[in-house]
């Protein structure tokens, strides 16, 4: 006898915050964006954009520099303390009050503090939002969707979860338009060569393509970030 797994729920909501640090100040009206994943001890950052040098001399004068790697426009760098110490608008009391999880990494982007949150009670996240704003916090709430997990899965959505199933023509025709530079920039086929290879009319192909694009983009757009 199959048994059948027993399903759960867990609410994600991402929060914009304004705020005024050393890693939201450089985002704000210009290109750079930054990654933060905190160790406690330390932090691992990842920035893009094309004013770096400022950014970089701002993180060494406030939480120093270990290490960094540099290129086109990109840097990797590991502080010398966590800059959670420095940061007096961080939400880690108000994540612990409320039962809820921050999602690493930290975005800093057009000058807030992109938060990813996880709970298990969708008022968990409600309750949040309602004590960060009593409490002077700027936020933009840019998405919000409840994910549904069997329990023997990881807690978060995997991909094959989030696939949508094609037929088995659908899956052919991706696949080989794929395998065949079709999606290349340029293009290195064209859908009255791929319809010889498979001795269907071009027509048909690009309607196996159209069904199967819309199937896959329409489910995982929502997941985009």
């Amino acid at each position: 006898m199959l048994r059948r797994a027993r399903w759960y729920h867990v609410y994600e909501a991402t929060f914009a915050i304004a705020d005024s640090t050393v890693y939201t100040e450089p985002t704000e009206g210009g290109d750079c964006r930054i990654e933060l994943w905190c160790n406690e001890h330390s932090d691992l950052l990842y920035a893009a954009g094309s004013r770096i040098e400022p950014l970089l001399s701002r993180i060494r004068d406030t939480v120093g520099v270990e290490e960094q790697v540099r290129h086109d426009g990109e840097a990797v760098v590991i502080t010398s303390s966590c800059f959670k110490g420095h940061d007096e608008s961080h939400i880690d009391r108000y994540l612990a009050a409320h039962n809820c999880l921050l999602v690493p990494p930290l975005r800093y982007e057009d000058g807030t503090k992109h938060c990813r949150i996880l709970a298990l009670e969708a008022d968990s996240l409600t309750d949040l939002y309602v004590d960060l704003l009593e409490d002077g916090f700027h936020i933009d709430v840019r998405s919000k969707r409840e994910i549904t997990v069997p329990s023997h899965s990881s807690p978060l959505l995997t991909l094959d979860d989030a696939l949508p199933e094609l037929t088995g023509r659908q899956r052919e025709v991706l696949s080989l338009a794929v395998e065949r530079g079709y999606y290349e920039l340029p293009r290195e086929t064209t859908t009255e060569a791929l319809a010889g290879e498979l001795e269907v009319s071009r027509r048909t192909v690009e309607d196996h393509l159209r069904r199967a694009e819309r199937k896959l983009l329409t489910t995982l757009v929502s997941y985009l970030y």
